[in-house]
């Protein structure tokens, strides 16, 4: 997933400040996940809520930046380039990257207090797993956003041929 994150970097980097950000933004919380994740195989009962709760703070910061800052400013884009096509293509996407929005926020809800996540440490292994496969989909999905809203907006993109 880190490698991905690079190679996101790499292909939209200096394109945009937001989308820069954002990207940075993944790569700090892959980070914190997988420090959590190596916490929780070393020895689970022995992860406290601190490190639980730093990548927390960066997942639900990440999903509120994309949903409020990154996704409005690319549809924005498209709409600007009176791009119809990208505008339905984005709002499919944007469909399927609610199912991972559901799993961060019950995944807030099974670790966000103290009782809760004393409840739930037992579950944090499943979690972690489960949130690879869904971060793994989620951020194929935006670059996808990235790709065909930005992107294909860029100049060299839309530079007619000579």
């Amino acid at each position: 997933m880190l490698e991905d994150c690079k190679n996101a970097l790499e292909r939209w980097g200096g394109v945009h400040t937001l989308i820069d950000r954002w990207l940075d933004q993944r790569r700090q919380l892959l980070i914190s996940f997988i420090e959590l994740k190596e916490a929780c195989d070393a020895e689970l009962e022995a992860v406290s809520k601190a490190p639980i709760d730093t990548f927390s703070e960066k997942l639900m910061d990440y999903i509120s930046a994309g949903h409020f800052e990154i996704y409005p400013q690319l549809s924005e884009e498209a709409r600007a380039f009176g791009d119809e096509s990208a505008l339905v293509i984005a709002s499919k996407l944007l469909e399927r990257l609610e199912m991972s929005t559901e799993m961060v926020l019950e995944f807030d809800t099974d670790f966000g207090s103290t009782l809760s996540c004393e409840q739930n440490i037992a579950r944090l292994p499943a979690w972690i797993d489960r949130l690879a496969r869904g971060l793994t989909e989620r951020f194929a999905l935006e670059d996808q956003l990235i790709a065909r809203l930005h992107a294909a907006h860029s100049p060299q993109h839309t530079k007619a041929p000579a």
